[in-house]
């Protein structure tokens, strides 16, 4: 007989792992499925920076264990306040943490996440079922890439997503158009410059958005007072994002809407600046209009904001649009009961309660799908903070607090995590 765990985590990013620290500490038996850290290992280029300060981008462990900062320490890496760090350091932290933190991670791919008796069936493409009370899906961004409408139709080969790349070599000596206004936008577009292709941004924003130099962490009162440090930046709004995720959610549910899709709009960088502006001219205020395959190449067909047409012809267009959450992406999850759940107003996104359990009871959510409901850190690494041990405690309470089950791991597990051995 198929043992039924207390906890099944589907994902193994920064809200997987941490997710998974958590309920192994408080003792459930709680397995971990997927490739760890496998949208910052797979899907980002070569030489990409954490935009985000190294002291807001921790994974969560019970009483703050197993930082970043801990983990650079270790390797004799500066991980300060202002100063940027590699994409690839922060990946190995998160499979240092991984080995340290949480039960070990199975490396399957998810299938199927169905409803069975009074818990849940997951298939996966290489082994048996799973039963589990209580699943957790914390699947990243990579089910809710967004594109264009006017771009679907192209043929294969014409238009790729930023998060298709994790070497950019290939496009050297080509011409590359990059649509969109953020990080990903244009850290892409320069890292292209760099790897020897000759890219241009198109962006329907009439100016881009920069941000500043971070300010000292150590500050006058009254300084500090106007305009406090937050995980997702400076100044009282940030804060707000950052901190008080549980008021975000008592909000009318447009308004949660409507703060998650333009709060912490697109902007750059300020390290990343001079080496766009050096290299990457811009086509700022054009909307797309059209995409047409000519041969081996692809017209771009754009209007400016006075109402003139612009063609811009280029061998590959990347589209770095973002990601936009929708529960009818995540195939994974059986259609019925993805129909069946309660959702955010009149979005895709499921209506959650404080602990992040769905309105199926025993099914929860983390990470990008739960914007709309708790705000915008959500989107980041450090909304990790905030969910880890709210999601496992309502874990328990669908429990009843019971612990793990009889003859589960769970007491195993929480001691390798207390211990923090490999």
């Amino acid at each position: 007989m198929t043992r039924m765990d207390d906890l099944v985590v589907v994902g193994a990013g920064p809200y997987g792992l941490s997710i998974a620290a958590h309920a192994a500490a408080a003792g459930l038996g709680v397995r971990v499925l997927g490739r760890p850290m496998a949208s910052w290992r797979d899907h980002m280029p070569e030489g990409m920076f954490l935009k985000s300060e190294p002291w807001s981008s921790n994974l969560s462990a019970p009483g703050g264990r197993h930082t970043l900062g801990e983990y650079c320490a270790g390797l004799g890496v500066a991980a300060e306040h202002g100063s940027p760090l590699p994409i690839g350091t922060f990946s190995a932290y998160g499979l240092w943490f991984a080995r340290r933190a949480a039960p070990e991670v199975e490396e399957v791919t998810v299938t199927e996440v169905t409803p069975q008796g009074e818990g849940f069936l997951i298939r996966t493409a290489e082994g048996p079922p799973l039963l589990a009370r209580t699943v957790a899906l914390a699947v990243g961004v990579m089910p809710f890439t967004r594109y264009p409408e006017i771009l679907r139709e192209l043929p294969p080969g014409h238009v790729s997503h930023s998060s298709d790349h994790r070497d950019l070599a290939r496009f050297a000596g080509l011409d590359v158009a990059v649509l969109g206004a953020g990080q990903a936008a244009l850290e892409t577009a320069a890292l292209l410059a760099e790897a020897g292709a000759r890219p241009s941004l198109v962006a329907r924003r009439a100016r881009l958005n920069w941000n500043t130099v971070p300010q000292p962490l150590e500050r006058p009162l009254k300084r500090s007072l106007r305009e406090p440090h937050s995980g997702l930046g400076t100044g009282w709004r940030s804060w707000v994002w950052s901190e008080l995720p549980w008021a975000v959610r008592r909000l009318p549910a447009p308004t949660r809407e409507r703060i998650a899709a333009t709060a912490l709009g697109p902007a750059g960088a300020w390290w990343l600046r001079e080496r766009f502006e050096r290299r990457v001219p811009a086509l700022l205020g054009h909307r797309l209009e059209r995409a047409t395959a000519v041969g081996g190449r692809t017209r771009l067909g754009l209007i400016t904001t006075a109402g003139e047409s612009v063609v811009l012809e280029t061998a590959h267009v990347v589209a770095a649009t973002g990601f936009a959450p929708d529960l009818r992406r995540l195939e994974l999850l059986d259609a019925r009961l993805r129909a069946a759940l309660e959702t955010v107003g009149d979005g895709g996104t499921p209506e959650l309660s404080a602990g992040f359990e769905s309105s199926w009871p025993g099914l929860f959510f983390a990470g990008l799908l739960t914007a709309p409901s708790f705000g915008p850190s959500m989107r980041f690494v450090h909304g990790a903070g905030f969910t880890a041990g709210r999601l496992v405690r309502g874990v328990r309470k669908r429990l009843g607090a019971r612990g793990p089950l009889p003859g589960s791991t769970g007491g195993a597990r929480a001691d390798r995590a207390a211990a923090g051995h490999p």
